[in-house]
């Protein structure tokens, strides 16, 4: 009796080279393109970055583009103390926590509201929350100044005993003003989520609080997440707001803090641009922590038909 022996099975061959996808001439210039736009929105915060670790005599000599002699973070520490910039953070994370969280709640409703419920003119609210964005900030400081110095506050709220010169006053123009921007980029994702989903929850006797709240929002992580990274940006680098509503200095936020920085009669821009460093690194640490999701609320729906 034969035997035969099985001939063992070699692995299928790699594909060529050629055969892999090429880089075009067109991905290429492309590539060219977005490289360079990048530099050029990264060149003034690295110039700022360079000017910071250098001295002024240097600079004043051999002008900012030269190569550095001595390189140090003295700045940064003179920066930091010269300007009180510990209060000014602690004031500007009052202002801008409150009114990111508040905003993204609210919005929230609003948007579960005109998504997932058959309302009466909700497409005429959203563009109503829409139009509200391309109001023009300046036009209403006048009128708002005057309404806040007429709101009365307890002495517990506001020292002054109204909503001006108050954190109120900032906070409530924020979430005013941003409310209607998160309203419409919630609606419009919570309108991509399936239906099936919600109409499952339903079957199993989901309330409207339980399909927003446990169903729903979960779902729109992504989306709270750009949003928040966005509104927090936008509150913490606010300045006009507070420079209207607020006339103690002890309460400005932490825009206001490089002013300190600014001499009578001279200025040191090397010293100013160790402080613009530091003011800007909450709003960096923000976006590396929140990134994934920034991303993931980007990109969510782009492949979608």
């Amino acid at each position: 009796m034969t035997t035969t022996q099985a001939t063992p099975v070699r692995p299928a061959p790699a594909a060529p080279a050629t055969a892999r996808r090429r880089l075009r001439p067109g991905r290429l210039g492309v590539h060219a393109f977005l490289m360079a736009v990048s530099l050029a929105f990264l060149a003034p915060l690295l110039l700022a970055v360079y000017a910071s670790l250098r001295p002024y005599d240097e600079t004043s000599e051999h002008g900012y583009f030269s190569l550095p002699r001595h390189l140090s973070l003295d700045y940064y520490r003179q920066a930091f103390t010269d300007s009180g910039m510990t209060k000014y953070f602690v004031n500007t994370m009052i202002i801008a926590i409150p009114g990111v969280l508040v905003t993204l709640f609210l919005a929230s409703f609003v948007a579960f509201a005109l998504a997932r419920l058959k309302m009466r003119g909700g497409l005429v609210l959203l563009m109503l929350f829409t139009a509200g964005n391309l109001l023009p900030q300046q036009v209403i400081v006048t009128p708002l100044y005057i309404v806040f110095n007429r709101i009365p506050l307890p002495y517990w709220m506001s020292d002054s005993m109204t909503m001006f010169d108050s954190y109120w006053a900032v906070v409530l123009v924020q979430i005013g003003f941003q409310l209607g921007f998160c309203v419409f980029v919630l609606a419009n994702f919570m309108r991509t989520l399936p239906k099936e989903i919600l109409e499952a929850a339903v079957v199993d006797g989901a309330g409207v609080w339980t399909q927003f709240w446990r169903i729903t929002l979960p779902l729109c992580r992504p989306a709270l997440a750009a949003l928040g990274t966005l509104q927090f940006t936008w509150m913490y680098n606010d300045f006009l707001w507070a420079l209207v509503f607020i006339s103690d200095g002890d309460k400005l936020p932490i825009t206001s803090a490089l002013n300190n920085l600014r001499g009578q009669f001279f200025t040191d821009y090397n010293l100013l641009a160790a402080g613009s460093v530091i003011v800007a690194l909450p709003t960096l640490i923000v976006f590396l922590l929140l990134q994934r999701h920034f991303i993931a609320g980007l990109t969510l729906g782009a492949g979608k038909g």
